[in-house]
C-alpha cells in the first residue's frame, strides 16, 4: 500500500497503528496476565493492517487521542 496523500495511513481519522516488538508484547502480557489469545483481535484484511504490513500473531498497539487522557493505547491480535 502506497504511503502517499491517498494513503489510509495518512487520514486524520485513523489512529496510529504499530506492530509491536516481542519485549513489549512479554510486558503487556505480563502487566494484565493474559494470554496473546485473549486480546480484542483485527482482521489481516483490515486495510490499515494491510497498509503496515502486520501478519497473523503480531500485536497492534493502537493509540488514540483522548479529552481525558491526552493518548489512549489499545491492542490487538491480528488473526485471518
Amino acid at each position: 500500500m502506497k504511503k502517499g496523500k491517498d494513503s489510509i495511513l495518512e487520514h486524520e481519522l485513523v489512529p496510529k497503528h504499530k506492530i509491536i516488538e516481542e519485549e513489549e508484547v512479554k510486558k503487556l502480557l505480563d502487566t494484565y496476565k493474559i494470554k496473546k489469545e485473549q486480546l480484542p483481535k483485527i482482521k489481516l484484511s483490515d486495510p490499515v493492517i494491510k497498509g503496515i504490513k502486520a501478519k497473523v500473531g503480531d500485536i497492534v498497539k493502537i493509540t488514540r487521542q483522548s479529552r481525558t487522557a491526552r493518548k489512549a493505547f489499545f491492542y490487538r491480535l491480528v488473526i485471518e
